[in-house]
């Protein structure tokens, strides 16, 4: 509190400066406080002169100091097209039908998400519809961890843990909560949103609850009641990231007795932040790493590549290390069940006709003889990327003329420069696929 004289405060509410000073004011000088402006202000950039300005100007005459020291600037929502929203042009999104259709939590997520400095946000239902997915998959995965009894009574120290994937996911979750904090801390809220995004996910989700059932689901009692603590304390981390972005949903989660809310001292909305343990592996990330990467990189050749989704093909290591060789044996069977691979086997050389890739150092490759045509499908890629780099060279061409930038609305330019963008990432996936295949 900078001044608590009433005179001074009544001056300062009463200007111009308070569109609702109309109102009166309390008589109480604790009262007061409440009216006080904080030390942080959330605008746009269309009324920073206007009105965050003078706000400053009247605070320095008035107060003799100013009335915030940060003053986080957001973007404008625009419709899907970038266009200004506008009742006579007709493309007002109404957020009430939203939260309707899609609830709260996944609007809010779909602002804080796409709200990056100096960019307008192009908002549109089917952005709000995919993090509505994204709520759902959270919701899918408190209900796996409840049928599982996922819940731990006592304190849980990551230090105990013998089970290299919950290592791993422990060390991945304090990634994570580094990650997500320092952006929120630097109002980078887009970046903290989409870490929390890709670690609930692409992580936790896809990776660690996917290879944790066996030990779920097996008969070894103490990998289960280690891998049950883990699940649950991992996911409480979770809730307690996604809860700035996601509080509904989370607060319900965090309720239910089944996945540790019984023990709960306060609500989720006043539970501690969690903090970076420091806590990280890095012999389990290269053991798991490994395993998500064989994975991710054959199924990246299979679409790539046309392969059907029920064959069944086989994987050669070459010139593998011990290293590699111990990690592939020990996680065969895990490997061949998501990459859905008929065998895992070790060779000096690769094998004819064989699309190849590197994992983590090692080749790797898998043999595709007689189950596409190595002719056809090298055609199909060279033409495609050669159709790709026609189209990118027009839009290049386009972009690159400064009358069409200067006369075309800005919804057409930026569209034009998210094509170029889309068409060159997916101009190198394909030369990707064709140098695999030799």
């Amino acid at each position: 509190m900078l001044t608590r004289d009433p005179d001074v405060l009544d001056t300062w509410f009463s200007s111009a400066l308070w569109p609702f000073s109309t109102l009166g004011w309390p008589d109480e000088t604790e009262d007061l406080k409440r009216y006080y402006p904080t030390s942080a202000l959330v605008t746009g950039f269309d009324i920073i002169f206007f009105w965050v300005a003078r706000m400053m100007m009247m605070g320095i005459h008035f107060l003799h100091d100013v009335p915030f020291h940060d003053v986080y600037i957001h973007a404008l929502v625009r419709d899907a097209t970038g266009a200004k929203m506008s009742k006579s042009k007709g493309n007002v999104i109404d957020p009430l039908h939203l939260i309707d259709e899609y609830g709260a939590d996944s609007l809010r997520f779909t602002l804080a998400a796409m709200a990056a400095q100096g960019r307008d946000i192009k908002l549109s239902t089917q952005r709000v519809e995919g993090y509505r997915n994204f709520a759902t998959k959270l919701w899918n995965a408190a209900r796996f961890a409840e049928l599982n009894e996922c819940a731990h009574s006592e304190p849980f120290d990551p230090r105990n843990l013998s089970i290299t994937l919950n290592r791993w996911i422990v060390g991945e979750a304090n990634r994570a909560i580094a990650e997500v904090t320092e952006a929120i801390e630097a109002y980078r809220f887009n970046d903290a949103a989409n870490a929390a995004y890709r670690f609930v996910w692409n992580i936790f989700c896809d990776w660690y609850l996917e290879l944790a059932k066996p030990l779920l689901q097996g008969a070894d009692e103490a990998a289960k009641h280690e891998t049950r603590a883990t699940t649950s304390f991992v996911l409480d981390e979770i809730l307690k990231l996604l809860h700035p972005f996601m509080p509904f949903i989370t607060e319900e989660l965090w309720s239910i007795e089944n996945l540790g809310g019984v023990g709960r001292t306060t609500c989720l909305a006043l539970a501690a932040w969690p903090a970076p343990s420091g806590y990280e592996d890095a012999t389990a990330e290269a053991e798991i790493g490994f395993v998500v990467d064989v994975v991710s990189e054959i199924r990246s050749v299979r679409s790539e590549m046309n392969v059907p989704a029920g064959a069944q093909i086989p994987l050669v290591f070459v010139g593998a290390d011990s290293a590699t060789t111990t990690r592939a044996k020990a996680w065969e069977e895990t490997i061949k069940r998501l990459a859905r691979l008929s065998e895992i086997s070790f060779a000096a050389d690769p094998p004819a006709h064989s699309a190849q890739m590197i994992v983590r150092g090692t080749l790797a490759a898998l043999p595709l003889e007689g189950i596409i045509d190595f002719g056809a499908e090298k055609s199909r890629l060279a033409k495609e990327i050669e159709r790709l780099a026609a189209d990118a060279k027009k839009i290049e061409a386009k972009l690159g003329n400064a009358d069409f930038v200067a006369r075309a609305p800005e919804e057409v330019v930026e569209e034009n420069r998210e094509r170029l963008a889309e068409m060159e990432a997916r101009r190198a996936k394909l030369a990707a696929a064709l140098r695999r295949l030799g």
